[in-house]
């Protein structure tokens, strides 16, 4: 019943993506934008915490 479940909010998720991509490109295209800042902005900190940590916590 789970796998339904699973199957069946993986396929909503996918046709509200191509809904917004088709609705609005532009819009669409923000929303990659952003996420992709938000991605870099972590992985920028993952990296700095790492130094951080590498220099010996100083």
């Amino acid at each position: 019943m789970a796998v339904n479940a699973k199957k069946i909010a993986v396929y909503l998720l996918v046709v509200f993506v191509l809904y917004v991509i088709i609705t609005d490109p532009a819009k669409a295209a923000s929303y990659v934008q952003i996420g992709f800042e938000g991605i870099s902005d972590a992985a920028k900190a993952i990296g700095d915490f790492m130094t951080w940590v590498a220099n010996g916590g100083e």
